[in-house]
């Protein structure tokens, strides 16, 4: 799929990209269980556009500015009006630097 073709709340999306940006770190707490987790935004683009990847914990340390990724089984939140792109749980994300 092109990033031009995501939506909020679609599911089981598999996009190639290019890391154009990473944001730093930050620490959130679960809103579940007494825990923190570590997150980071990066901005992804292909020929078509760009939207925000949400990266967790050992993700974040995986993924560099100008790596190529490939989100498989992903989905789409909108947060604040932005598309998220999420690899979640049950998703799969692979890095080729």
């Amino acid at each position: 799929m092109k990033i031009n073709e995501l939506r909020d709340g679609m599911k089981r999306v598999e996009v190639e990209a290019q890391v154009v940006e990473k944001g730093n770190p930050r620490q959130v707490m679960s809103r579940y269980k007494d825990e923190a987790y570590t997150v980071a935004d990066a901005i992804v683009q292909d020929e078509t556009g760009t939207i925000k990847l949400t990266l967790w914990n050992e993700q974040i340390d995986q993924v560099n500015q100008g790596d190529n990724i490939k989100v498989e089984n992903g989905y789409i939140t909108s947060f604040k009006a932005e598309l998220q792109l999420n690899v979640g749980k049950y998703g799969k994300m692979t890095v080729n630097p």
